[in-house]
């Protein structure tokens, strides 16, 4: 294909952080280009959006239906080759269906759902649509976090024992101090719109799923427990998870929204019985390697020991860092191919692709759910229901 993707996007209008963070990262690589948009469900807040935006006046919408109907309706070299979707929990799966059913491919933020069930249902309308579906958790898209998935595969760090997987942040602790209610009890605490979890619904399945795509492993069962430390809120600021993967694997998954002083500390570490591996994400460009008959290693991204996994995905040489956005940039490399091929008429590729897809959506919800009903349930062992 001879040109750029033409990129539509729901949400991330004049103040929304996450789709600043979405449209830098779709234009990273120059292959994308932002041309139509409802920005929010605000008709004039939309308006003066793609004003922002320099875009066409008559391809920014006022409500997402009118603009799969009319995106749909444009002729093929006009219309817009894929929406990006950065929209409220509540709102993902109406939003994705309206536009697979156009005929339009979709890269939406995650969770995939409001619940299993409604993500259940949605997978139907992914594969009858046979268009492309990527899920943005975008922590997988680190090119170090692409070395340590080859490491673990490669079977160096021998037979897999333990992950442990952290993602503490601090931001919400402010509310302890506060009079009256803030920014910081905002959306995600509403279960109508976020769902039955917040912070492990939040931030808690990204670990899970970092855990998942290095690993490779499936959650046979957890034991979880949710606290909701903040007075007067509906839903988790805090949890902790112990984890059954298959084949005998164990894991901590702990996520927290006000353990104090930590900014946004996901890490992960991977215990085999012949070494381990460790990853910070606020120290993206490194990756520690252990063995128990050496020192241990630090490998660092853009360098030639890399394997191939990670140098696809890395743009600059080493010593120059790359990071969030970079990696979120990775996940609209890897959806971009897959969307390329889909108009081209060769999706899906037997190999598959590098993006987090319908199946992690999925798993990503199971294992928040599971873990709601397991702190209910004195944190008793359960099973996901995917």
């Amino acid at each position: 294909m001879n040109r750029k993707l033409r990129m539509g996007m729901v949400g991330g209008g004049r103040g929304a952080f996450i789709g600043g963070v979405h449209r830098m990262a779709a234009n990273l690589d120059g292959k994308i280009e932002l041309v139509a948009g409802c920005f929010s469900s605000d008709p004039e807040k939309s308006k003066a959006s793609g004003e922002d935006f320099f875009l066409d006046p008559s391809r920014v919408y006022t409500s997402y239906e009118e603009m799969a109907k009319a995106e749909a309706a444009l002729p093929a070299d006009k219309r817009i080759d894929f929406v990006s979707i950065v929209v409220r929990n509540n709102l993902h799966v109406p939003v994705a269906t309206a536009f697979l059913k156009a005929g339009i491919n979709v890269i939406c933020d995650k969770p995939l759902a409001l619940s299993l069930e409604e993500g259940k249902a949605f997978a139907e309308v992914v594969a009858k649509s046979g268009k492309v579906f990527a899920l943005t958790h975008n922590y997988t898209g680190y090119p170090m976090v692409k070395e340590a998935k080859a490491i673990v595969k490669s079977g160096r760090l021998g037979r897999l024992l333990k992950v442990v997987a952290e993602y503490p942040q601090g931001y919400a602790s402010s509310a302890f101090k506060e009079a009256a209610p803030s920014k910081i009890a905002n959306w995600r605490m509403d279960p109508n719109v976020s769902g039955v979890s917040n912070c492990m619904g939040d931030i808690g399945s990204h670990a899970e799923n970092l855990a998942r795509y290095i690993t490779g492993l499936e959650i046979e069962e957890l034991a979880a427990e949710l606290t909701t430390f903040i007075p007067g809120r509906n839903l988790d600021d805090d949890g902790n998870v112990l984890v059954r993967y298959q084949n005998g694997v164990k894991g901590i998954i702990y996520a927290s929204q006000v353990s104090s002083g930590d900014e946004n500390n996901l890490n992960i570490r991977v215990y085999g019985t012949e070494g381990s591996i460790e990853w910070h994400q606020e120290h993206p460009n490194e990756l520690i390697v252990k063995f128990p008959d050496k020192p241990r290693e630090i490998w660092r991204r853009g360098n030639s020991y890399n394997g191939p996994e990670a140098t696809a995905y890395t743009r600059l040489p080493f010593g120059h860092p790359e990071a969030f956005i970079e990696a979120f940039a990775n996940i609209y490399l890897a959806a971009g191919e897959a969307i390329r091929d889909e108009l081209a008429g060769k999706f899906p590729r037997p190999e598959g692709y590098d993006f987090p897809n319908i199946d992690d959506g999925l798993a990503g919800m199971a294992f928040i759910e599971a873990t709601v009903a397991s702190s209910k349930n004195n944190a008793a062992w359960t099973k996901p229901g995917h």
